[in-house]
């Protein structure tokens, strides 16, 4: 550091240091700075929503596939239900036909009140894995990062 001016440290007890006047390295008038901070923001949100636009765009992508696999996988095991449905109705009709001409209704609601269960059983299925869907956790945490970065804490979002 470099000396001050010893008439400077008129009344200064010895045992605090004389600290040199340090000039700013930035000439930039407060009207720049503005600017400077301005456009950063801007460029800052511009990029966060670029970010999230990605994600979804991915995301989409990927579900559409997802999607379009289980509605093919769907149409087939409608059709494979239909079939396997049709055979234990026929199956236990022929079982229950000793015991009089009703045997073919109760057959069906049998075979009825199964698939009801298997609906059931689904629905509670798909609900649980909607629960788990996540949105744009990325964007989401780079979001968050925002205000400690305009502040100049960027130290908390390590």
């Amino acid at each position: 550091m470099s000396e001050l001016d010893p008439t400077l440290r008129r009344g200064v007890p010895e045992e605090y240091p004389a600290r040199a006047v340090v000039e700013p390295e930035d000439e930039r008038s407060l009207g720049q700075i503005m600017s400077d901070l301005s456009r950063n923001v801007s460029t800052l949100m511009r990029q966060e929503v670029e970010l999230a636009k990605a994600e979804v765009q991915q995301s989409a992508k990927t579900a559409g596939k997802g999607a379009g696999m289980l509605g093919g996988a769907g149409v087939a095991g409608l059709l494979a239900a239909l079939f396997v449905s049709l055979a234990l109705w026929w199956l236990l009709a022929q079982l229950l036909a000793g015991t009089g001409s009703a045997a073919y209704g109760w057959a069906f609601v049998i075979v009825a009140v199964l698939w009801g269960i298997a609906a059931a059983v689904l629905m509670a299925s798909g609900r649980a894995a909607l629960r788990d869907v996540q949105g744009l956790p990325k964007t989401a945490e780079t979001v968050g990062k925002i205000p400690n970065a305009l502040t100049g804490d960027e130290e908390k979002n390590q």
